[in-house]
């Protein structure tokens, strides 16, 4: 059959998991657990950092924008695997699917920058430490996140209003959700164009901000390597080496996906690629970026022991039939405070 012009076309079909229907319900129980336990720990960090004057920092403050994408990142794209894995087959409105497009290059751009953002930080934080405070000011920070959005915005609307704007032979994506690669699949005629408009923009995006993530850490190697012990050496190598494993991940299988003409792509593969860098990065950054960090987990402990502190009490005063236990526990909370 050839194939019909559908640029009126009003609806759009997720095939999502389909050659695997016999392995919905597991994969249901396994994408549901990791996205309420991404939610949860991104939260967490988001929420210590936030109420915790000592860690109100660049770097801090860098966690925490981290926390909120991969909490947005991941909210854009696994609502609908988990709708594809009980219901199937599943419609998104053409207007649906553009805005799940561009909310997902939205988030994943923010994210290419600020991880550069933040190994720059550190880059100044261990090699110039006399100058960090004046390098990495309040204004400098903020308007590094600022535009980190702002690019974010950019790259998101132009590949949006590009592709949506042309007609379509095609309804069935298969895929789980709207990602550039299934779609150019859709387009009429020679999508050459947009295939190098793809390639043209991920450049800047993803392999400008790796390169600038090596070189930082080459230097922060360096250093370390001139001034510190040998335990100190190992535990800043441990430190680099996560970092650096949880972005290989993300911009490798990114860079594996943009970085390619059209003709290459397979559809089984780019799913497992998709899932690296939309659930399995935001669940590993947590876990590498905050809560290895001894200053995070001191911070977690303090909170931890006050939520304690002031269940018992309360539990003590409220048997008691006084409140005793209630004054002595927020004492104690204000000296552990200080």
């Amino acid at each position: 059959m050839f194939p019909v012009n559908l640029s009126e076309v009003s609806e759009f079909r997720l095939l999502g998991f389909s050659e695997v229907s016999n392995l919905h319900p597991l994969l249901f129980v396994v994408f549901f657990s990791l996205y309420i336990l991404t939610l949860m720990a991104n939260t967490v960090i988001a929420l210590i950092i936030n109420g915790d004057n000592t860690l109100h920092t660049p770097m801090y403050f860098f966690l925490s924008q981290l926390s909120f994408l991969d909490i947005c990142y991941l909210s854009v794209i696994v609502p609908k695997i988990l709708e594809n894995l009980i219901v199937g087959t599943i419609g998104i409105s053409k207007e649906g699917c553009a805005t799940q497009m561009f909310f997902f290059l939205f988030f994943g751009v923010a994210e290419c920058f600020l991880l550069a953002a933040m190994s720059f930080d550190r880059y100044v934080a261990i090699c110039y430490p006399l100058h960090y405070t004046i390098i990495m000011n309040s204004r400098v920070y903020k308007s590094l996140v600022a535009g980190i959005y702002i690019c974010g915005t950019v790259v998101g609307l132009m590949h949006t209003i590009t592709t949506f704007s042309l007609p379509f032979c095609g309804l069935a994506i298969n895929h789980f959700f709207c990602e550039i690669q299934p779609l150019l699949e859709l387009l009429c005629g020679n999508t050459s164009p947009n295939e190098i408009q793809v390639i043209m923009l991920a450049v800047p995006v993803i392999v400008s901000p790796f390169l600038l993530i090596i070189y930082s850490y080459i230097r922060i190697i360096v250093t370390i390597l001139k001034t510190s012990s040998a335990e100190s050496q190992q535990k800043a190598f441990s430190t680099c080496s996560s970092h650096l494993l949880v972005v290989t991940l993300f911009y490798g299988t990114a860079s594996f996906m943009y970085l390619r003409p059209k003709s290459s792509y397979s559809a089984s593969v780019d799913k497992l690629l998709s899932l690296s860098y939309t659930v399995v990065t935001p669940l590993l950054n947590p876990l590498i970026y905050s809560l290895r960090n001894e200053e995070m987990k001191g911070a977690l402990r303090k909170r931890w022991r006050k939520i304690i502190c002031v269940k018992i009490k309360w539990t003590i005063s409220t048997v008691s039939g006084d409140f005793i236990g209630i004054f002595h526990c927020i004492c104690s909370v204000k000296r552990a405070s200080k």
